[in-house]
């Protein structure tokens, strides 16, 4: 079976060249959808407007017929906003999920004296709802959900749960990415809140500590495979990922390596 015209949704909460860094994770974000769209893939990108992001010069701009959601976190809405702008160069646009409280501020995930933010989870929490519903919005079914890094940890459970019925996810295999991330805490609260009222425990059970490393191996629990970027990166999920397909990444060539391993994750759900 081909994955040939498949959907893509890739969805990353970093990516160059919006965000001036050099992760790995950024520089994957930028260069892996552009490598599927040209081997004749159809492709979706979801991104935070982290306020470090330059709308004027990026040109971005609100897309009014999607935006107007609210996202509920401990009963207080959200109002989630919508821009876009494309990638120079490419005939690629990306999403950028806005929102002023979590996301106006001039750092990504750390204050100016190096500290997490408190509420790192609430942005988890609504970057990960807000790409459903997003999706929904767009009425737009992926074949492939591409979750990259730990602030789309939540989307893997999301889809086998509070979405598992929506049709525009029916089809849907999710594939998450795992980074060898500094061991911060979203908090001991962040499992309770991100079950929305709507997931049991037991099912939040692997996210309970609330640190980087347990969103990372509750994203594999979830997820219907996942590519791992370093030794340590693979260590931290192996006990979650059973007999799921797993790939190391590679840079060379990046889109016939992750076109071979889709293929494979459809097909094993077939």
């Amino acid at each position: 079976m081909s994955i040939t015209k498949k959907r893509v949704l890739f969805v990353s909460s970093e990516m160059a060249p919006f965000l001036e860094t050099e992760s790995a994770q950024a520089i994957i974000a930028r260069n892996l959808p552009q490598a599927l769209q040209e081997r004749d893939n159809e492709i979706r990108i979801l991104v935070p407007r982290f306020g470090v992001i330059n709308e004027r010069r990026n040109r971005l701009h609100e897309v009014v017929r999607l935006s107007g959601i609210n996202i509920s976190i401990d009963d207080n809405d959200n109002p989630l906003i919508i821009k876009v702008a494309s990638i120079p160069q490419t005939k690629m646009q990306v999403y950028f999920l806005d929102n002023e409280d979590y996301f106006h501020r001039k750092a990504v995930y750390q204050d100016e004296k190096g500290q997490f933010f408190d509420d790192n989870d609430e942005r988890t929490i609504f970057f990960c709802k807000g790409v459903m519903e997003t999706v929904k919005k767009l009425g737009w079914a992926p074949d492939i959900i591409h979750c990259q890094g730990w602030m789309t940890s939540l989307i893997p459970v999301y889809l086998k749960t509070v979405y598992k019925d929506e049709p525009v996810f029916r089809d849907a295999k999710v594939v998450y990415s795992v980074y060898n991330d500094a061991e911060e805490c979203l908090g001991a609260d962040f499992s309770r809140k991100a079950s929305l009222n709507e997931i049991q425990d037991a099912t939040m059970q692997c996210f309970a500590d609330g640190n980087i490393k347990s969103l990372h191996q509750g994203a594999a629990s979830y997820a219907d495979a996942v590519v791992t970027s370093c030794d340590e990166a693979h260590r931290c999920v192996a006990e979650h990922i059973s007999s799921k397909p797993v790939m190391r990444h590679s840079d060379d060539p990046i889109g016939e390596q992750y076109v071979s391993f889709y293929e494979k994750v459809i097909s094993q759900a077939l």
